[in-house]
């Protein structure tokens, strides 16, 4: 029997392919405009792995997971995000996501998410507040981390979006150095995330989850902010599927 997590967000699209209960495969494509088509093109991928649509178990997250025709059931991303980090870490944590769309901080005890906090109502601490700073800037995210690493001696004091990337666009009309404006940026928002930590509990053994688990120097701005070490890896991106693959395994 084949177990599918599909996790639709809001920038890219994460699959996690379960044979019984192994774990054999992962991709992700591009969301796109449209969350059915997206949800299409996987159902495509899975079937062209020589894998029948009577002979797979599919549970869908994300923000896009009413638009997965084909799902036996959807799930809260809170759920499979935790699902996926104890499936990935084997030990209890304090899940930190920064998706695109807000920020999540889950705490998984045994297996189980026993609390969590997010921000929702503003973007600033997500990765679009990234995104859109990196586009202002002419760089993509990874080039907008590097340079980062190299800035200093500024900062972003505005907590809105809109109000923030005016004050890059200020930044860059008075000629200060993109280094110095990439650290800026980067600062903003692991202090956001690190505070919404703090407000959710004093626990250690971070574990972070989502699209910007491979970006390094996040890690360690992070690590720094909480003053205690971010653990992640490549597979972290897929976290969200694969909580998702793991309750689809409990659905018969």
């Amino acid at each position: 029997m084949y177990y599918a997590g599909v996790d639709i967000g809001s920038t890219a699209a994460k699959t996690a392919l379960f044979e019984n209960d192994k774990l054999i495969d992962t991709f992700v494509v591009p969301t796109g405009w449209s969350s059915i088509e997206t949800a299409n093109i996987i159902k495509e991928k899975i079937v062209s792995k020589g894998i029948k649509e009577e002979e797979i178990e599919v549970v869908a997250t994300g923000y896009g997971r009413v638009s997965v025709p084909y799902a036996n059931k959807t799930v809260t991303e809170i759920t499979c995000h935790g699902k996926g980090a104890a499936y990935l870490t084997g030990e209890d944590c304090t899940v930190v996501d920064i998706g695109g769309q807000d920020t999540k901080v889950i705490t998984v005890e045994k297996g189980m998410i026993v609390d969590f906090l997010m921000n929702d109502k503003c973007s600033a601490g997500t990765g679009r507040f990234l995104e859109i700073m990196a586009n202002t800037l002419g760089v993509d995210i990874n080039t907008l981390c590097d340079l980062a690493e190299t800035g200093s001696n500024i900062t972003i004091s505005s907590m809105c979006t809109v109000f923030a990337e005016s004050e890059v666009i200020s930044l860059i009309g008075r000629g200060e150095k993109k280094e110095d404006i990439a650290y800026a940026v980067v600062d903003s928002i692991v202090s956001k995330v690190a505070s919404l930590c703090n407000k959710h509990s004093n626990r250690t053994n971070y574990y972070l989850t989502g699209g910007l688990c491979e970006c390094d120097y996040i890690v360690r701005s992070l690590s720094k902010k909480l003053k205690s070490p971010v653990k992640t890896n490549p597979m972290a991106r897929y976290a969200g599927a694969i909580g998702a693959g793991v309750l689809a395994q409990n659905l018969k």
